[in-house]
């Protein structure tokens, strides 16, 4: 059964990078001259030359993504492993919602022809629609489950639970969000989240697996055309699509605290802005040059790519502590 896992994995793999590749090929020219990225004119000056480059290029790996978790399903469920047909197929949905309202926010920028679209208490409430729908639908299909295993034991979180999945969930959507900052980052942290899930858990655990495959071959497929100088940027429609999907492996893994390793840049990048803020607000002065941190980065002279690389790096160190403080 082991051995037919790999070779579907490399199967999954292969699926998802070239239909991602064949999208994203299709999808640069029909976006340059509709989906044009607005430049967050704060920003670094330097980013205002890639103003102009075709956004949305995200509906390359929702597509990609999406086949080969429902197709998936497909084959499982023929082969009555209903249980995990059911968790790639709700996987895919939660996912694709989180897509779509990055489509809804992507289209609203493109329209006003600046760096804002949906309001952040409009996405905020999407977002935690669409998380609390997930977690409610895999406590209809699988039952409850409340508890976790950390190195020390197993905790019955109970009732705090379904919050503390919530949070991470939807956390770890907009942190995904933030980090799609340069060219390559947030599609080169989604590999290595991918690769790393998949180095602990696609052994034993057939849904993970075809996850974690699906996410690193549409995420190098992606990475062709996204490292710098970038040809296409993901958008919202991209970002939210890739953090969405490594949140919900980890809830479908039964442990929501292995985001916080697994998504460890995610979660660094959202804290530099908490802090970023909360520091400017009550004393009027920055800890870090500019955030999300890898702005901060920027502005220190690493160039995008180097960023990219220690970000990989990073998220590669923090999930091999996953594999031996999170089980």
């Amino acid at each position: 059964m082991q051995d037919f896992n790999f070779f579907y994995y490399v199967a999954v793999f292969l699926a998802a990078f070239f239909i991602t590749v064949i999208s994203v090929k299709i999808l640069i020219p029909a976006l340059r001259s509709k989906a044009k990225q607005p430049i967050y004119t704060e920003g670094p000056k330097w980013h205002m030359s890639k103003q102009g480059t075709p956004t949305m290029g995200g509906l390359g790996f929702l597509i990609s993504i999406t086949l080969a978790l429902l197709l998936s399903s497909v084959i499982l469920s023929l082969n009555d492993m209903d249980e995990v047909a059911a968790s790639l197929s709700l996987t895919a949905l939660y996912a694709a919602l989180n897509s779509f309202i990055g489509i809804i926010d992507d289209s609203a920028k493109i329209k006003k022809r600046e760096n804002e679209g949906l309001l952040p208490w409009q996405k905020l409430l999407l977002q935690t629609a669409a998380a609390s729908l997930f977690l409610l639908a895999r406590r209809y299909f699988f039952g409850p489950y409340e508890a976790v295993s950390l190195f020390f034991g197993s905790i019955d979180l109970g009732v705090f639970y379904f919050p503390i999945s919530l949070i991470m969930l939807v956390g770890t959507t907009n942190a995904a969000n933030l980090t799609d900052g340069i060219d390559g980052l947030a599609s080169g942290v989604a590999f290595a989240s991918a690769a790393s899930l998949a180095m602990i858990y696609a052994k034993n655990d057939i849904g993970s697996g075809i996850i974690s495959f699906s996410l690193m071959g549409a995420a190098v497929g992606f990475l062709i055309f996204n490292l710098h100088p970038a040809k296409i940027f993901m958008g919202d429609t991209g970002s939210l699509y890739l953090g969405s999907v490594i949140a919900a492996c980890c809830i479908n893994l039964g442990n929501p605290f292995l985001i916080l390793l697994i998504g460890s840049v995610y979660l660094f990048e959202a804290l530099s802005v908490i802090i970023q803020v909360t520091v400017y607000k009550l004393t009027k002065k920055r800890v870090f040059k500019m955030a999300p941190f890898h702005h901060h980065l920027e502005k220190c002279g690493w160039s995008e790519n180097k960023i990219v690389i220690y970000a990989i790096l990073f998220t590669v160190i923090a999930s091999c502590l996953a594999s031996f403080f999170i089980i």
